[in-house]
């Protein structure tokens, strides 16, 4: 039998339970302390979020969270392995929660993409029984098949958890994923590894984009209506997008195989791809050649010398595209020494010349809408 209540019923009950006992209970097992305290529901409470939404303060939202409904059914809860199926309802790509405060330390393992972002104050992070402290604006991604928890130790802190089902991670997000730049190449890599315990950690600071998005994401997955679930896939997409465009160099990943912090090595690439070498990134890092080149076919999927070409050349189509530089001037900003050994790369990978590329791509002048000219 499923039965209901509220956020906000529930989040009192773990609140005054901790004050009164010292004791802090897992979501389930507070579900089930109400259920027998005949505190259930049996039919879902009517979801009224006002209009206005976007434009309230952090606490004001979280107000309006606290009147939305949450179905719990009874399951056995000894399994440390928590499926999609459980947290995803029926017909639905994604979902969106609240996390719960005041839980109690559970290390688990799902077999879909959670994304955690914390809105305002800080939460612990356990991954590989590792703690990291996340703070207000950070964001983690975890794939499926890690060993980790999330948890709020106070009353005031507000993080969402986004539930994405790994089949509409591999599907739907798929064009985010393979876009061809360095930290995309390597964002796909790491997620899809299912070999690997991982996670993706992000900053954001305090975006206000970000925040609007996951708001939506809250309310459109309370509504489960026949739009709803539409609405989450275009909503997280967009996200993803925000995240890609804006904070793929503040990215961080844990990979146990690696034992360190590799997005540090692909940032230092990007950022110095016209004058670096395999020797010089060997030194500045610590490894030997070999090994370098083994950790950047793992983690981009090509080598050092096509990661580098592929860098140069898309910044060269920015150049042509959207500069009016002479070809040696844009030779020179991408890290060719000579215009002509520019050329015959570009030629070699788009079977054209940089001019011809610039003359069939290149707008002369902007669209106007509604001109007759």
């Amino acid at each position: 039998m499923r039965v209901y209540t509220t956020y906000g019923k529930f989040q009192n009950e773990m609140n005054e339970h901790f004050k009164r006992t010292g004791i802090k209970l897992q979501f389930t097992e507070m579900m089930a302390r109400m259920q027998e305290k005949g505190m259930m529901d049996s039919v879902p409470y009517r979801v009224n979020v006002p209009d206005e939404y976007l434009g309230l303060n952090d606490e004001e939202f979280d107000k309006i969270i606290d009147t939305i409904p949450i179905a719990f059914e009874m399951h056995d809860d000894s399994n440390k392995e928590v499926i999609e199926d459980r947290m995803i309802p029926k017909f639905h790509d994604v979902f969106t929660i609240r996390h719960p405060r005041l839980t109690r330390r559970f290390s688990h393992v799902h077999n879909y993409f959670e994304l955690n972002f914390v809105i305002k104050g800080n939460a612990l992070f356990y991954f590989q029984e590792e703690c990291h402290v996340m703070n207000e604006g950070e964001i983690c991604i975890v794939a499926p098949g890690s060993n980790h928890d999330f948890l709020i130790d106070d009353e005031t802190s507000i993080v969402y958890t986004v539930c994405i089902r790994k089949s509409t991670f591999d599907s739907t997000f798929s064009t985010i994923m393979s876009h061809q730049d360095l930290i995309s190449s390597f964002f796909r890599q790491i997620l899809r590894n299912e070999e690997r315990s991982n996670y993706l950690m992000l900053f954001t600071g305090n975006n206000m984009e970000c925040n609007i998005l996951l708001r939506k994401l809250v309310v459109e997955s309370a509504k489960r209506d026949e739009y709803s679930n539409g609405c989450c896939i275009s909503i997280i997409n967009l996200l993803f997008c925000n995240l890609l465009r804006n904070y793929s160099k503040t990215m961080a990943f844990y990979n146990y195989e690696i034992g360190t912090d590799f997005s540090l090595v692909l940032q230092y690439i990007q950022h110095n791809y016209q004058n670096i070498t395999l020797s010089s990134l060997a030194e500045f890092f610590h490894y030997s050649e070999p090994h370098l080149c083994t950790l950047i076919k793992q983690n981009t999927g090509e080598n050092f010398t096509d990661v580098i070409k592929k860098l140069r050349m898309r910044d060269a189509i920015n150049y042509l595209i959207n500069t009016n530089l002479k070809i040696n001037e844009i030779a020179e900003q991408v890290g060719y020494n000579s215009a002509d050994h520019f050329s015959r790369v570009f030629r070699q990978t788009y079977k054209c010349s940089p001019a011809e590329y610039r003359k069939a791509n290149k707008t002369e002048s902007p669209f106007v809408p509604f001109s007759t000219e």
